[in-house]
């Protein structure tokens, strides 16, 4: 009987054992999504959100006071360069330089009796110099009073719209004083505000180009103009834009709201795109994991990043070619060697895998 129950244990050992060495030798394959390295094709780029403004946005006023006698334009109008804008009653500005100009030439005229009987002679050097310096001061006065009747009228510097005026006929107003507003269209700014990451970088911008919501396909090409220096409260600093219209497209007004599309320069080393959920952070730096797929293990590798593309992906500068697979979701349990099951992508075309 001892016997029998012996041989049942040694029996039961047997198969407990065969079963524990049967789990130990079981490999645990876990599902990894993968993407192919692919080569950056450009450089690295920003999009920041901007606001057309005028190239020009001005208050005119005369230079000279005196009752207004008309205001030619009204908010909205379109004006020429050199039009009248608005004019002030010249008559006072008229007697003055008519009073002047007859000084003006009865002095003139004296003067050069003196120069010429200085040159024989006959008048002393101290009536010459008197005849000269009277003869200047005249002349000064004389152009003075010419300037502030031409400055009776108030004219347009430049092609554009008229946004605001701020008299009527038959008021008076001062010398300075803001009589008009003008905007310039013929040339547009936009201002940008960039992070001070983006800043380090100005001198590697390759180009501008912004988008309007109204014109989804067209793109407006754009120079710098300048940069401030100095950040604002939000750490921000501001770049400023000259705005282009290429021939035939639709103008953009000021005030319209753009997306400004910012290009940095392409480096010269060769670069590769991976995506950032690749990346895992170690001491030495970034890795990411490499498929092998002859053997469908996988191998930690080292890779140096150079920021992130407009996409959201990681720009590898080194330590990784075009070509190569890297596990890019389930990254965080592996283990070095550990074989994986790269999960197939859903095709687009064929949804639920029913063809």
């Amino acid at each position: 009987m001892k016997k029998i129950v012996f041989t049942a244990n040694m029996l039961l050992l047997l198969i407990i054992s065969s079963c524990g060495n049967n789990s130990e030798k079981k490999e645990v394959v876990v599902n990894v999504k993968t993407d192919t390295v692919k080569v950056c094709e450009s450089g690295e780029s920003a999009v920041f959100p901007g606001r057309i403004k005028a190239g020009a946005d001005i208050n005119l006023s005369f230079r000279i006071a005196g009752p207004i006698a008309s205001i030619n334009v009204s908010p909205g109008n379109f004006v020429r360069k050199g039009d009248v804008l608005a004019e002030i009653d010249p008559r006072d500005y008229r007697t003055q330089l008519a009073a002047t100009e007859a000084e003006y030439n009865q002095i003139k005229n004296e003067a050069e009796r003196v120069i010429a009987l200085y040159k024989k002679e006959v008048v002393t050097e101290n009536d010459y110099y008197k005849a000269v310096h009277g003869l200047e001061q005249i002349t000064a006065k004389y152009d003075a009073h010419k300037n502030a009747l031409a400055d009776t009228k108030l004219l347009a510097p430049f092609d554009g719209y008229v946004q605001k005026t701020y008299y009527s006929a038959k008021e008076t107003v001062g010398a300075g004083m803001p009589v008009v507003s003008m905007i310039n269209t013929s040339s547009m700014e936009v201002e940008i505000n960039i992070p001070s990451a983006d800043y380090a970088k100005k001198e590697e911008i390759e180009s501008f180009v912004s988008k309007s919501d109204l014109y989804p396909d067209k793109e407006y090409p754009m120079s710098l103009a300048g940069v401030n220096r100095k950040a604002n409260l939000n750490e921000l600093y501001t770049v400023y834009l000259n705005l282009k219209t290429p021939r035939g497209y639709p103008p953009l007004t000021p005030g319209m709201t753009v997306t400004v599309h910012v290009e940095y320069k392409r480096a010269m080393e060769a670069s590769y795109l991976v995506p950032i959920n690749a990346l895992i952070s170690a001491e030495i730096g970034n890795v990411v994991w490499i498929y092998n797929d002859s053997d469908s293990t996988i191998s930690k590798r080292e890779i140096t990043t150079k920021g992130i593309d407009n996409q959201g992906n990681a720009i590898v500068v080194e330590g990784i070619e075009a070509g190569e697979i890297v596990v890019s979701a389930g990254t965080t349990s592996l283990k070095e060697g550990q074989k994986v099951n790269p999960v197939k992508r859903q095709s687009t075309t064929n949804v639920g895998g029913l063809l």
